[in-house]
């Protein structure tokens, strides 16, 4: 029963990420992988704010969990794509893009899952 679960939130999950890396790409630039980053930074804002708000805040039903943390943010969150953007990055001899990309995705997100955090716990 628990991978009904997970999958019932990767299908979303995934199809959330199309669809926003599909919008972001129509509205920015596709020198720099934005869409990526945006999915990455606002999954691990979400999944900080999950998982904090539901170990702190609320008690629920496990399966919240593995739909939400595990199936939604683990199929919505890109890092597999963001590995090879930046190592495609690379190859085109984009250093500088690449470099930025390695430091955006990484402090951004980790900013993001402290940010998600914290909202759970202040609200």
């Amino acid at each position: 029963m628990a991978y009904l679960w997970i999958a019932l939130g990767a299908v979303v999950g995934a199809s959330a990420r199309y669809s926003l890396s599909g919008f972001v790409t129509r509205l920015l630039p596709s020198s720099f992988p934005y869409g990526t980053l945006i999915i990455n930074i606002t999954g691990s804002l979400l999944l900080g704010f999950f998982l904090a708000w539901t170990s702190e805040q609320v008690l629920i039903d496990p399966r919240w969990r593995l739909l939400i943390a595990i199936g939604f943010c683990g199929s919505y969150t890109t890092f597999s794509s963001y590995a090879f953007e930046t190592f495609a990055l690379g190859e085109q001899g984009q250093w500088l893009l690449m470099g930025l990309n390695v430091i955006a995705s990484n402090l951004l997100c980790l900013i993001s899952v402290v940010a998600g955090a914290a909202l759970a716990r202040w609200l």
